[in-house]
């Protein structure tokens, strides 16, 4: 889609909000019923997608993905009445025999630019509330999950008008032309590089912006905790969609009279939740694309492997990987 098609977009559904059709609790609520039911049917379709994009299994596509969004969807159906209400506050002495209140109202037309790694979660998520909240929107999934997107545009194009919701596709271009757009909130996910940009671009029109980025987690293991059971977590925390996750434990920060124990126990359970060939496990997900793929075989390389660091090109995926002795000077800490 080109800047001027963009621009004609915006101005469309800032015009279809002027009428106030969104503004309607019943209204709200009927469209998210209708997208409710039109995920279920597409319930397979998106799994699919899924599989395509990053090799989720089904199962993992609706513990993380889809049945979080239903989820949200249920959770703003059943209280969006009681979020939308107005409530009285304490009126100030010097405004004696006023009456005042707290009213929310919506902020008008929003862009939702969404990552690759859960690209149906981070997309319809946000896109969930900022229906429940009165809203028109449009949203930008990402270019690295292509089929994902596809599935998206086709589940909002099914619910909504274009002057409602609308789904833009494309790369950086489409991006650059979003962000030259006036609108009256951003919600971005993603990288910190890209973080900047948007809030740079935001600031010239002093546009609210909220920023969800990615980050290094580390995990804390003293003597006090269970070795065991802290090893079960960190495991599935972090080879979770294959370590693609904002929030994943990233690093170990292990006190030394434990720490030969929980490297066993880390081993232990790798190989319990993912067996002993991970490669070969129609349930291990892949690398997004070969740029990411090649990006992460450099960070592991020339480093003291404890457990895995073997990887299929062909397929794009990389053995759940443990390295020992990292310092902050090395590359997989930058």
């Amino acid at each position: 889609m080109d800047s001027k098609s963009i621009q004609l977009l915006v101005e469309k559904q800032k015009e279809f909000f002027s009428t106030g059709e969104t503004l309607s609790i019943k209204h709200r609520i009927q469209k998210l019923k209708q997208m409710k039911n039109c995920i279920k049917n597409h319930e397979a379709d998106i799994a699919e997608a899924l599989k395509k994009d990053l090799g989720k299994s089904e199962f993992e596509s609706y513990m993380c993905e889809i049945g979080q969004v239903l989820s949200e969807l249920s959770f703003m159906i059943k209280n969006i009445k009681k979020f939308a209400k107005e409530k009285r506050v304490r009126t100030p002495l010097s405004q004696f025999a006023a009456k005042s209140y707290e009213k929310p109202v919506p902020f008008g037309t929003v862009l939702v630019m969404s990552p690759w790694n859960y690209p149906f979660l981070l997309t319809l998520d946000p896109l969930v509330d900022a229906i429940a909240a009165g809203n028109t929107a449009i949203v930008k999934p990402s270019a690295y999950s292509p089929a994902t997107s596809e599935i998206i545009k086709k589940i909002i194009g099914e619910c909504f008008s274009e002057n409602y919701v609308a789904v833009v596709l494309g790369g950086r271009n489409e991006n650059a032309s979003l962000l030259d757009q006036k609108f009256d909130l951003v919600f971005f996910t993603g990288s910190q590089n890209v973080g900047k940009e948007v809030l740079r671009h935001a600031a010239e029109t002093l546009t609210p912006v909220i920023l969800e980025l990615g980050g290094k987690s580390p995990c804390i293991v003293d003597s006090t905790a269970k070795i065991g059971l802290a090893a079960k977590r960190i495991v599935f925390g972090k080879f979770l969609n294959c370590g693609q996750t904002c929030v994943a434990p990233d690093y170990i920060l292990c006190q030394s009279s434990v720490k030969d124990k929980l490297v066993k126990e880390i081993i232990k359970q790798t190989k319990a939740q993912f067996g002993q060939n991970p490669l070969q496990n129609l349930n291990y997900g892949k690398i997004i694309n070969q740029k990411h793929f090649d990006r992460i075989c450099g960070l592991i390389s020339n480093q003291n492997i404890v457990l895995g660091g073997g990887f299929d090109k062909i397929s794009q995926k990389i053995e759940p990987t443990v390295l020992d002795s990292v310092d902050w000077g090395d590359k997989v800490m930058q």
